[in-house]
């Protein structure tokens, strides 16, 4: 038996017996939230039951506090778009299922209601213009080029870290001008900042504590340089020479600092790393891509929605409602379960297969929708886009040799490895 038969039967054998939890387990018992769903990816059957027998689910079964989880994609929609009733803030929650904790609770523009949200948001979006993209894609096509060129052939190495984390990091260090040759403190400091107690990334609450107190140091004296510098072409110089965050405090800055970093890695390294995949998982559209390349333009919205980066957005009730035929109190957790409205059925034909060239590819939810959509949604995208057109001139086939290793997190749907071989 090949390893890539093996590969296939255990993951059907983990869906089935999670196809059998799902549907054997009481629905008032169920804590969807639950991190070991997404790293042993056995979500699946437990958002479909939820979808199609309670879309809007309250969990009082969980070691956190409880949570409505809205499963289906018009309602998420609706708690997106419906910023007077469902809060963002910090102050109320923030946007994860759990609370941050104390000395973490930096607030960010995400994390912000009307009217300081738009005035912060709106200080880095020169960043994501045309015309500024249109030059940041020259520059990702030389370095995608270089990273992709000095790949092993007949050796299994981890696209994750080779080629994954790598050109996403160096991206980030563009954006912030950060020091080239300390650009990896950014993917940790990611990694750092979302990284739930049992997820291992770090040993104590001591480390993470100290390893945040560093970036934080290191980003306050970049901080410092820059507002004392002429404005330049990079967000923190931005940010610095902006009225509305110029005099931002401690708090305020790391808080949009981590959102930037986070949003610039993870999404758009782990989307890279699902691709690849993806079109392992899929070898007719793979095949359906090399003869076609122009599917790319299509494939890149399809892999978005089929990866959704992170999982979830959570919001606080800030009155009374009513969702899907149940009484949401104030002050109730509400959490937008992105990964199960990419999936919704009477939204999103075939949802559960990977189609390359689907109608319409970009009816997903991966970016969130209203005011806190995505602000570099375009730039994750066109770094997806080009890795791939620079992948087909290159590799006739990425072969996935062991299984994925995914984080423990139902935040973020990530991968910490992917073995691969080029021939």
């Amino acid at each position: 038996m090949n390893i890539q038969t093996v590969i296939r039967s255990d993951k059907e054998e983990r869906l089935r017996a999670a196809r059998k939890e799902a549907y054997s387990t009481p629905l008032k018992d169920f804590h969807p939230g639950a991190p070991r769903l997404f790293q042993d990816d056995t979500l699946w059957p437990f958002f479909e039951r939820l979808r199609k027998e309670e879309p809007v689910h309250y969990c009082t079964n969980a070691p956190i506090e409880p949570y409505w989880s809205v499963t289906r994609y018009n309602d998420i929609m609706h708690v997106d778009t419906s910023h007077g009733i469902y809060s963002s803030d910090v102050r109320n929650g923030g946007i994860a299922i759990r609370d941050a904790p104390p000395g973490y609770d930096w607030p960010s523009f995400i994390a912000m209601d009307q009217p300081r949200h738009s005035a912060q948001r709106k200080t880095v979006q020169p960043m994501f213009t045309p015309t500024h993209l249109d030059e940041l894609a020259v520059l990702i096509r030389q370095r995608s080029a270089k990273v992709l060129d000095s790949l092993p052939r007949n050796e299994t190495f981890n696209f994750v870290d080779r080629v994954s984390i790598e050109l996403t990091t160096q991206m980030l260090a563009t954006l912030f001008d950060f020091p080239w040759e300390e650009r990896r403190k950014l993917t940790r400091w990611s990694d750092v900042s979302t990284a739930l107690p049992k997820s291992g990334v770090v040993s104590s609450p001591e480390e993470r504590r100290r390893e945040m107190d560093e970036c934080a140091a290191y980003f306050t004296r970049l901080w410092n340089e820059r507002v004392n510098s002429e404005p330049r072409n990079d967000l923190l110089s931005m940010m610095a020479h902006s009225d509305a965050t110029r005099h931002m405090d401690a708090d305020n800055l790391m808080g949009n600092l981590i959102l930037l970093i986070v949003g610039g890695n993870d999404t758009t390294r782990n989307t890279m790393s699902g691709s690849v995949l993806a079109l392992h998982e899929n070898p007719e559209q793979y095949e359906k891509l090399r003869n076609n390349p122009a599917l790319i333009d299509s494939m890149v919205p399809e892999v978005i929605r089929w990866q959704t980066p992170l999982a979830h957005m959570r919001r606080t009730a800030l009155e009374d409602t009513e969702l899907g035929g149940k009484t949401i109190k104030k002050g109730d957790r509400v959490v937008m379960w992105y990964v199960s409205g990419n999936r919704d059925e009477e939204v999103i034909e075939n949802p559960d297969e990977f189609i390359i060239d689907r109608a319409r590819p970009r009816t997903h939810l991966s970016f969130g929708f209203g005011i806190h959509r995505c602000v570099g949604m375009r730039l994750a995208e066109l770094q997806l886009k080009i890795i791939w057109q620079e992948m087909l001139q290159r590799f006739e086939r990425i072969e996935v040799v062991g299984e994925p290793k995914r984080v423990y997190s139902s935040f973020v749907r990530g991968y910490e490895s992917l073995p691969v071989r080029i021939h």
